[in-house]
């Protein structure tokens, strides 16, 4: 269960209650997007090559612009550490800053920080910035990948869609067909990988 400071009102101006994971997903730059799923996917990949004792000797940052309630865009600077117990990745902890008036402008930048002596790769300029395929699948196909990103089950989507189960179902195994996976977990990997939400 994620816990958030108060103060984040005062950056962005929307409720506490509001403040979320779609929220931020919803309010990010369009232009920053495909930079964000590709910064993320660079993390995870660097988390998957080295020792599991090491994951949370490592601070991931990166900035990006955020619509404020006002409809300005503030921009962020977003670091967090993955922190372990035994064998399990259990929390993260992260902080987010208002860096606006450091940096008005300018394309988002990546960084892996190092703590406790491990080396830091600062300013990663080869990161690959995904695009989307619009044309891979049909209009209501994006609506449902998009609820499958969100965690919604086929009832969850059926009912906001208003349509079946059955026609969900049916629109779920074409998506695999046409992402060429098999597993929902594949999917949503995929759709990190290429930058589709």
């Amino acid at each position: 269960m994620a816990e958030i400071s108060p103060e984040i009102t005062d950056i962005l101006g929307y409720p506490l209650e509001k403040v979320n994971m779609q929220l931020f997903m919803d309010h990010m730059h369009p232009a920053d997007q495909a930079y964000f799923l590709s910064f993320e996917n660079h993390a995870a990949q660097f988390f998957s090559h080295i020792p599991f004792d090491k994951i949370d000797h490592y601070k991931v940052q990166y900035d990006l612009r955020l619509k404020k309630r006002d409809e300005e865009y503030a921009r962020i600077l977003i670091q967090y550490v993955l922190l372990n117990d035994a064998d399990n990745l259990c929390h993260s902890f992260h902080i987010h800053t208002d860096i606006t008036h450091l940096k008005p402008d300018g394309i988002p930048t990546f960084s892996i920080i190092g703590i406790d002596g491990e080396p830091s790769y600062c300013n990663i300029q080869q990161v690959q910035v995904f695009t989307k395929s619009n044309d891979l699948f049909t209009k209501r196909e994006w609506d449902i990948l998009k609820c499958i990103t969100e965690g919604k089950s086929s009832k969850q989507i059926a009912d906001q869609l208003f349509i079946s189960i059955h026609t969900v179902n049916c629109h779920r195994k074409n998506i695999l067909a046409k992402a060429k996976v098999k597993t929902p977990m594949e999917l949503l990997n995929k759709t990190i990988r290429e930058g589709w939400m």
